[in-house]
């Protein structure tokens, strides 16, 4: 593994805490992989999300007053860039991107626990955004969404071995990768702002 897949590997363990820690401050009652799913499936269907409308979706999946986002100090600042940043990464040229998971740190329980939250928080958020048009969606994608209905059904009780953990590891990288694709397919591509003509 280069020092750059480390680092970045390191990264995103380090954004996964502090989600954590945000969800525990606030006793959510949910799990944080499932709020990002939510928000990466809306976004991947197409859809961007005012910022009242974002924090009244974290206030409902934490299981929080709706106007815990407002009373709290540090909830919507860091919510507001959670959301700049998964957009970020899901418009990246260099496909950064990653779902919000823990690390290997974590047992493999709680990582397919997480895993499995993120899935289904990705096939609601993107079923909300896309609704009927995911039935016009291109056959690859339609199968890539019955996947991950199956991937979000799967269960923690899997017995832990090195093969386990290389299931899990290529299920999360599908998942990443399938991610991906939807965005693709319901975003058209930034335009470069320096491409536009300018008006004299």
């Amino acid at each position: 593994m280069s020092e750059s897949d480390t680092s970045s590997g390191a990264a995103r363990a380090a954004e996964f805490e502090r989600w954590a820690n945000v969800f525990t401050a606030h006793q959510a009652f949910s799990h944080p992989s499932e709020l990002h799913g939510a928000l990466c499936g809306r976004l991947a269907a197409g859809s961007r999300i005012q910022e009242p409308e974002w924090l009244n979706m974290v206030c409902e999946h934490m299981g929080l007053p709706e106007d815990a986002a407002e009373e709290s100090d540090d909830l919507a600042p860091f919510m507001n860039k959670a959301y700049e940043q998964t957009l970020a990464l899901l418009q990246s040229a260099d496909m950064s991107f990653h779902p919000l998971l823990p690390d290997d740190e974590y047992a493999i329980e709680q990582r397919l626990e997480a895993l499995v939250a993120w899935v289904r928080g990705f096939l609601e958020g993107m079923a909300l955004t896309a609704g009927e048009s995911l039935g016009q969606a291109p056959d690859e994608i339609r199968e890539l969404i019955e996947d991950m209905v199956a991937i979000s059904q799967l269960s923690e009780d899997e017995e832990a071995d090195e093969e386990s953990e290389q299931q899990l590891l290529e299920i999360t990288e599908y998942v990443r990768l399938g991610a991906l694709a939807v965005f693709t397919e319901f975003n058209a591509p930034e335009k470069p702002v320096s491409d536009s003509p300018t008006l004299h």
